[in-house]
C-alpha cells in the first residue's frame, strides 16, 4: 500500500505535461556577448535563439524554422542595418546547422585536433576566422531537423522534397528580414553539402520573387545529383577517381614525392584524358588497353591492378573505403578521407551499414552539439527541447522526393541545380558566386562540381563573378585548420569583391 500511494504522489514527469506541452516553441532568448580575435580585435555581438514561424501566401502555417542569430552591435548595443547578412545552413537533407555554426564560420568554435577524435569535453574558443568579421550570421535548420518543426497539419511531402525545401528557406528568410528590419543589407546565402542544391534553387526563386541576392557561397558542393550519387554512371567513378589519388597520397600509398596540389591535378586531367575515354568504351575497350589503364591507376589510387581489373576499373567509394588500409586494419572515412577508424567486424558486413558509417563524422559531431546545447543553455538562456534532431535522415532523408521543376527543362526526377545557377546569374549579372571544394571530400567531389559548372557555358563575363577555392580538406572544411585560415582570408576577399 505504502508503495502504491508513493507512486500516486510522484507519476512519470510526462504525464504531469499535457501532450501539446512537450512540443511547444519556447521563448526566443538573447545576450550580449564579445568576439575576440586572435589579434586582441573585438567584436560586439548579439546573439538570439528563436523560431521564425514559415507561413504560405495564404497566411497558413507550414511550421517553425528554428534560427540562431549573431548580431554586430556599437558601444550602445545599436546593429548595422546596413551591414551584409548571411543565411547559413548545412544539408542531408535532414541535418540540422550545427556543424557549419561551431565547427566552421560562427563566433566560437570546437578547437579540432588534426584528423584525431577529439574529446566530449573539448574546448570551444573563439573562432579566429568567424564570418561574423565580414558579416552578420543566422544559421537556420531546415524543418524537421534541430529544432525546426512542420505545423501539426503540414503535408510532409510538400516540404521533404527539392522544390518545397527552397520555398520553405525563402520563406523563412523574407521573413526574418522583415522582422529584423534588414532589408537595406547585402543579403548573401551559404549552404554546405545538400545546402548547395538549397542554394542552387534559392538563387533562382529568390530573384523570381524580388529578392535580390548579392553573394552566394556553396561549400563542399552538389550540383548533378545523378553524376554524383549514383554508382554505375560513369561521371560517379571520374568525380571520385582524383579524390581517392588524394587519400592514396596521404596513406603514403601513392604519389611519393610530388607536391598534393600538383598530384591532385594530375589525377584530375588523367580522369578526363585517360579514364574516361576508357570507361566509355564499357566491354568494347581490348584487354590490353583495359590492363594498362588499371596500372596507371593502380599507380594513382593505390589499390591492387588485378582488384582493379576485377571491377572493370570501376571502384566505388565503399571498395575503395575498406580496402585502402585493409593490411592495417583500419576504414578510412567518407566526409574526410584522411579520418579513419578500425575496420568492422566480418559480422558486420551489411553493406548499407557500413558505408553509412564514418570517422570523419564520429570525430566531431558530439563535440558540436554538446558545445552549442551548451551555449544555448547557458549563455542565451534558451530551453530548447531535450531532443535536438542534428540528424533525421530516417525521417527526412529517406523519404525525400528529389525531383525538381528545372527552368527550361520542366519537372525531372533527378535535378542537376547547376541549371538553376546559371539562370540566376544571367538574370543577374551583379550576382557573385564561391565554390569551396576539398581534395580529400568523397561525398561531394570536386571533380564533379567542375564539371557541371562546365557544362553551363557561362559567358566570360559570368564566369568572372565565380570563385573557386580548392583546398586540402575534406567535406567539413573548417575541420583543418590550415583550411579554417586560408577559407577566412579567401571568404573575406570574396565578401569584399564588388
Amino acid at each position: 500500500m505504502a508503495e502504491e500511494t508513493a507512486e500516486k504522489k510522484a507519476p512519470s514527469p510526462f504525464l504531469c505535461v499535457p501532450a501539446d506541452k512537450l512540443t511547444e516553441i519556447p521563448a526566443a532568448a538573447s545576450a550580449r556577448l564579445t568576439w575576440t580575435g586572435s589579434d586582441g580585435a573585438t567584436i560586439d555581438y548579439v546573439s538570439t535563439a528563436a523560431h521564425v514561424e514559415v507561413r504560405d501566401d495564404n497566411g497558413v502555417l507550414i511550421g517553425r524554422m528554428f534560427s540562431l542569430a549573431f548580431t554586430a552591435v556599437d558601444a550602445e548595443g545599436n546593429a548595422d542595418r546596413t551591414r551584409p547578412i548571411t543565411f547559413a545552413y548545412n544539408g542531408g537533407p535532414g541535418c540540422a546547422s550545427v556543424p557549419i555554426d561551431f565547427g566552421g564560420i560562427g563566433p566560437k568554435r570546437v578547437a579540432t585536433d588534426g584528423t584525431n577524435h577529439v574529446r566530449a569535453d573539448a574546448p570551444v574558443e573563439d573562432n579566429p576566422e568567424t564570418l561574423l568579421r565580414d558579416s552578420d550570421i543566422v544559421f537556420l535548420d531546415a524543418l524537421g531537423t534541430g529544432w525546426s518543426v512542420l505545423a501539426d497539419d503540414a503535408d510532409p511531402k510538400k516540404v521533404f522534397c527539392t522544390d518545397g525545401d527552397a520555398d520553405a528557406f525563402a520563406r523563412a528568410i523574407c521573413a526574418w528580414l522583415t522582422e529584423n528590419g534588414r532589408w537595406s543589407s547585402p543579403l548573401y546565402i551559404f549552404g554546405e553539402s545538400y545546402g548547395t542544391v538549397r542554394n542552387s534553387v534559392l538563387m533562382r526563386l529568390l530573384g523570381e520573387r524580388g529578392v535580390q541576392l548579392t553573394g552566394v557561397v556553396m561549400l563542399s558542393a552538389v550540383f548533378d545529383v545523378a553524376g554524383l550519387l549514383c554508382p554505375g554512371d560513369d561521371r560517379y567513378y571520374l568525380g571520385m577517381m582524383p579524390t581517392f589519388a588524394a587519400t592514396a597520397q596521404f596513406f603514403g600509398k601513392a604519389g611519393a614525392g610530388v607536391g598534393e596540389d600538383e598530384w591532385f591535378d594530375a589525377a584530375m586531367a588523367w580522369a578526363e584524358d585517360v579514364y574516361a575515354p576508357a570507361l566509355l568504351r564499357g566491354d568494347r575497350l581490348p584487354a590490353d588497353r583495359e590492363r594498362a589503364v588499371a596500372e596507371e591507376m593502380s599507380a594513382f589510387i593505390g589499390l591492387p591492378v588485378e582488384h582493379i581489373l576485377e571491377h572493370h576499373l570501376r571502384i566505388e567509394l565503399l571498395d575503395f573505403r575498406t580496402n585502402l588500409l585493409k593490411e592495417e586494419g583500419c576504414i578510412c572515412g567518407r566526409l574526410d578521407t584522411r579520418f579513419c577508424s578500425d575496420a568492422f567486424s566480418p559480422m558486420q558486413g551489411y553493406g548499407d551499414w557500413v558505408a553509412g558509417e564514418d570517422a570523419a563524422d564520429d570525430a566531431l559531431e558530439g563535440a558540436w552539439v554538446r558545445a552549442f546545447r551548451r551555449f544555448c543553455a547557458d549563455e542565451l538562456g534558451y530551453r530548447g527541447n531535450a531532443r535536438y534532431l542534428t540528424s533525421n535522415l530516417s525521417n527526412v532523408n529517406a523519404t525525400w522526393d528529389w525531383s525538381s521543376e528545372e527552368p527550361g527543362l520542366g519537372k525531372v526526377t533527378s535535378p542537376n541545380v547547376a541549371v538553376d545557377i546559371a539562370t540566376a546569374m544571367r538574370r543577374n549579372p551583379t550576382l557573385k558566386l564561391a565554390i569551396i571544394g576539398g581534395r580529400f571530400d568523397a561525398a561531394t567531389t570536386f571533380w564533379n562540381v567542375v564539371h557541371d559548372m562546365s557544362c553551363q557555358f557561362l559567358s566570360p563575363s559570368l564566369k568572372e563573378r565565380v570563385r573557386w577555392y580548392r583546398y586540402g580538406c575534406g567535406h567539413m572544411a573548417y575541420v583543418d585548420v590550415p583550411t579554417l585560415h586560408a577559407m577566412g582570408r579567401d571568404l573575406h576577399e570574396f565578401y569584399a569583391m564588388r
